[in-house]
């Protein structure tokens, strides 16, 4: 399984009631898919993943799978208690997944060997290729990440933290191995878009793009401008619509999220709000977030 483009992390839509509104996610993942994107990351961060129920994550997973008809990758969420995580991973794997994003567990500083018995003890309940996300509590050396890379089962390391040090060792450790050439990893971080160049530098090309959900238009721009190394318009669209949407993100905690469900909305599908804890934008947030996006949208010609 191997990814190339900009990879979709969709919103997950809730209805009047709160519930998961599974048409509304298909019609979702379909247009992000037709846009172009080279992966379906669902009910995943940007997904809520942390306000789902294990039912709804293999619902959510079932409806990317059949949204996509095989046309990209589909992976899905599972983390926190290992048992728990285990079981996200079986019903994953039953709605039909590509691959397993496996998040950390929370709240507990655990010693590198433990977070390597944890990833073996996530990925000996699934046959899908796991990639695994450091965030968080998980904060691996680059030892501990060569011996999770070693894992059957174990393809893609995603980084959350934005340690460009630490990853850089990590990447050097794990392309020392046997085949790990092969082996993938993501940027992870928040608006990712603004660390791309960054990222680049060290080996790690893939990254989420959290702008995709709403506005794939200018999320493929940027992409593109930076294969083709067109500094120009990168440095255009870091300083004129990313720089600023991460101004207005940082905010509030959880805009990462609540802004991207307010844009997915604002461009014609409304997905509802976030659950708690998160908070919906404000509306002088939505409005500034909207003359964002026209203003990228000017940028690119679109």
């Amino acid at each position: 399984m191997k990814f190339q483009g900009v990879l979709f992390f969709p919103v997950t839509p809730f209805a009047a009631d709160g519930s998961l509104d599974e048409g509304r996610l298909a019609h979702h993942i379909e247009a992000g898919v037709a846009a172009g994107a080279g992966g379906v990351f669902v009910a995943c961060g940007t997904g809520e993943f942390h306000a789902l129920t294990p039912e709804e994550i293999e619902r959510a997973t079932r409806v990317a799978v059949g949204a996509t008809a095989g046309r990209v990758p589909v992976l899905a969420a599972a983390g926190g208690p290992v048992r728990v995580a285990r079981d996200q991973a079986a019903r994953v794997q039953r709605a039909g997944a590509d691959g397993l994003l496996l998040l950390p567990p929370y709240l507990v500083n655990a010693p590198q060997q433990g977070l390597v018995r944890y990833v073996e003890e996530v990925t000996d309940a699934t046959g899908l290729p796991v990639v695994f996300y450091q965030r968080g509590t998980a904060r691996l050396t680059e030892s501990t990440a060569a011996q999770i890379a070693a894992l059957p089962g174990v393809v893609g390391l995603k980084d959350g933290l934005g340690d460009i040090e630490r990853m850089h060792r990590i990447v050097r450790a794990v392309r020392a191995l046997p085949d790990g050439q092969d082996f993938q990893f993501f940027n992870g971080l928040p608006t990712a878009e603004m660390t791309a160049p960054a990222y680049r530098g060290i080996g790690v090309d893939l990254y989420s793009s959290a702008v995709f959900a709403f506005a794939p238009e200018i999320a493929l721009a940027f992409h593109r401008a930076l294969t083709e190394n067109d500094e120009a318009q990168v440095n255009t669209l870091l300083d004129e619509f990313y720089g600023p949407l991460v101004e207005l993100r940082d905010e509030v905690p959880g805009y990462s999220v609540s802004l991207v469900k307010a844009g997915v909305t604002l461009r014609g599908l409304d997905v509802g709000g976030v659950r708690a804890p998160l908070v919906d934008p404000t509306p002088e947030h939505v409005a500034r977030l909207a003359k964002l996006i026209d203003h990228g949208l000017e940028v690119i010609g679109a």
